[in-house]
């Protein structure tokens, strides 16, 4: 009993570094994951290409990865960014259709209102009660 208190003498500092490596562990399984997936969707790669970056990163994990961030990361960094891109704009979509605009007479109330308090002309009301009996 006393041999396993004594061979251990700062617990606290052992737990920080297990945390740290498990920390390490996730981050590195992170990397490794989003370079497969990035080495999928490429489209600028052919079959044979995404094939050999495949077996590189599998086969030689650590560095397969760097060389891979090294030669492709910019790249990669472009398509994840045209990615959020494409769906924040899908989202912002589906927000603007859920959302809906009110039902018609709601549509011309208010436009009426804006004739009223003379923010818009009679002409740009009755241009945009067309377009509004329109759809």
């Amino acid at each position: 009993m006393s041999l396993a208190s004594g061979s251990y003498q700062y617990p606290l500092l052992g737990v920080f570094w297990t945390i740290f490596e498990i920390f390490l562990w996730v981050i590195w399984f992170w990397i490794l994951i989003t370079v497969f997936i990035d080495i999928f969707r490429s489209h600028d790669l052919n079959g044979w290409g995404k094939a050999l970056w495949f077996l590189f990163v599998l086969f030689i994990p650590l560095i397969g990865v760097l060389v891979y961030l090294i030669a492709r990361g910019g790249k990669m960094h472009e398509r994840a960014v045209r990615t959020a891109q494409q769906q924040d704009q899908q989202f912002r979509q589906y927000v603007q259709d859920a959302a809906g605009s009110g039902n018609t007479a709601d549509q011309l109330a208010k436009l009426a209102d804006l004739r009223d308090r003379g923010v818009i002309t009679p002409a740009e009301f009755e241009a945009q009660k067309a377009k509004v009996l329109a759809s």
